[in-house]
Parts: structure tokens; C-alpha cells; sequence
């Protein structure tokens, strides 16, 4: 048996993802998967440094890794008018939001990414773990904050204010998906496109078998109620997710060039997909 090492956030669409994996469901043509599960800031510093055979990582980071790695076609997360949201205590204005102080999930999400397009680079703000977002919003660390995961859901629950969604923007701009998460392969690996097949096998096998793999994520949801939970995974497990295609590999290559244009990222990019 070969052995690679899979790393992923403890998120609940990436548990119901590799659903498949854990409980041994899918032939895996001779390979194992070691799964390391870790957030998605500390998952973006480890590709960096190249540690994971295949890796989720955000979007905006792969400009930093293409010479190591190639992006999966399964895998990615994708909102499609939907996204990444800005929150705050009380409603404010685009103007507004950016002279505030933000609270942001990570330098190297490709949230933080899109929110530079938006707002420009010149930003005020303050970085925390993306489950701590709403407490510093609340307790007035920061006037505004970059919302990903749950949260997206479960604003209102806090007594906040969904100010700005970054989907819905992105969408009127382009007419296309929000490119968020998505995976990474080494490029020095051998069969690297029976790897993906496996993947994505894993992908369509949770999809066929729901309710059993939201059942295996909830363990991984934070608390949140099954209901809840199912319906985050709808959002951001779904066709894209089992093939980007052509919309969603266009959506990424066109994110990535408009952050270079702006000056937001430093090495042009060109993806090729697995």
C-alpha cells in the first residue's frame, strides 16, 4: 500500500468530502490516505513550505505554490451567488466598512483576497481565528468582520448585521462562482490523475449517500444543529465541487489575474488542473 498524506480542514463539508475514505467505501487502487486535519490559515503556511502530498488550501495562496503544486478539479469550494460576508453590529456602508477596523479569518484566505478587490488594499485589519470573528466584532475589537464557514448562516443569531455579501458581488460582476477553498496535489507525485479520480470518487459517493456522511460530519460542525449543518454542506458541496469544469476553473484563473492587475498578489498565475 502507498501512503499520502491528505490534509483538510475540521470543517464539516470537508468531513462529508472524504466520508467515503474513513469508512473505507471506494477502491483505492493500492493507496492510503493519511488524513491531518487543520485549519485553513495553518493548512495555507504548511503549502508554503510544501509538507502535504495533496492539501486544501485558499485560492489566494496558490500563486505562492504553483511550482509545487497543481489544483484538483474536485474539491473546490465554490459559492455561486453567495460568499464570504461582512458583518457588523450596525448596517454600514461600503465607505464605511472601509475606514473601519476588520476582523479577517487569515492573511492568506482567499476571502481576505476578494475583500481587497472590493475595498482596496489599504485596510485596517485584525487578524483571528475565523470562529473568534463575531466576538471581536461584539465586544468592538473591530467594527466589521470577514465571515466564512457557519457563520455565513448563523449572523443573525448574534444580533449582527449582514452588511455586504462578497458572492452576491462577484456574481453581478462576472456571472460566475466565488472560488473560496480548493485542493492540491504535488506535481512531483506519480499518478496524479487516478489520485483525483479517487477524490472525486469520495465526493460522489457522500453526494449519493447524504445522510449518512452528514451524519459522519456533524462530529466535525461545531455544534450546529443536523439540520444547520446539511445546510451548509449543500452550499458549498455540489457540482462544482465534483468538477469545477470550465465555469469554475474560468472563476479561479479570472480571480487570480484581477488580484494581480490590482497589485494584490505578486506572481502571475496560470492553473492547470488535475
Amino acid at each position: 500500500m502507498k501512503k499520502l498524506t491528505l490534509a483538510h480542514s475540521p470543517d464539516s463539508d470537508d468531513a462529508f468530502m472524504f466520508y467515503a475514505l474513513n469508512i473505507n467505501a471506494i477502491e483505492t487502487h493500492g493507496y492510503t490516505f493519511e488524513q491531518i486535519l487543520s485549519d485553513i490559515q495553518t493548512l495555507n503556511e504548511k503549502a508554503l513550505e510544501a509538507v502535504y502530498d495533496i492539501t486544501a488550501i485558499s485560492l489566494a495562496v496558490y500563486p505562492l505554490i504553483q511550482d509545487k503544486y497543481d489544483i484538483l478539479k474536485s474539491g473546490a469550494s465554490m459559492g455561486f451567488k453567495y460568499g464570504p460576508i461582512i458583518v457588523s453590529k450596525k448596517p454600514m456602508s461600503l465607505d464605511e466598512i472601509k475606514k473601519s477596523k476588520i476582523a479577517i479569518p487569515g492573511i492568506y484566505t482567499s476571502a481576505f483576497l476578494e475583500l481587497q478587490l472590493l475595498l482596496g488594499k489599504d485596510l485596517d485589519i485584525l487578524i483571528v481565528p475565523f470562529n473568534k470573528i463575531f466576538d471581536h466584532v461584539l465586544n468592538g475589537d473591530a467594527q466589521a468582520g470577514l465571515v466564512i464557514h457557519e457563520g455565513q448562516l448563523t449572523y443573525k443569531d448574534f444580533n449582527l448585521y449582514n452588511v455586504f455579501d462578497i458572492g452576491k458581488w462577484w456574481y453581478e460582476k462576472t456571472k460566475l462562482p466565488l472560488p473560496l477553498g480548493v485542493n492540491s496535489i504535488k506535481k512531483n507525485l506519480e499518478d496524479k490523475s487516478l489520485i483525483s479520480d479517487i477524490l472525486q470518487k469520495s465526493i460522489l459517493y457522500s453526494l449519493e449517500h447524504r445522510s449518512e456522511a452528514v451524519n459522519y460530519a456533524l462530529e466535525f460542525a461545531r455544534g450546529m444543529e443536523t439540520s444547520l449543518a446539511d445546510q451548509f454542506i449543500g452550499m458549498y458541496v455540489n457540482k462544482l465541487t465534483v468538477d469545477m469544469g470550465e465555469d469554475g476553473l474560468k472563476a479561479c484563473q479570472l480571480l487570480l489575474d484581477e488580484a494581480y492587475k490590482a497589485g494584490l498578489i505578486k506572481k502571475s498565475t496560470k492553473i492547470t488542473l488535475v
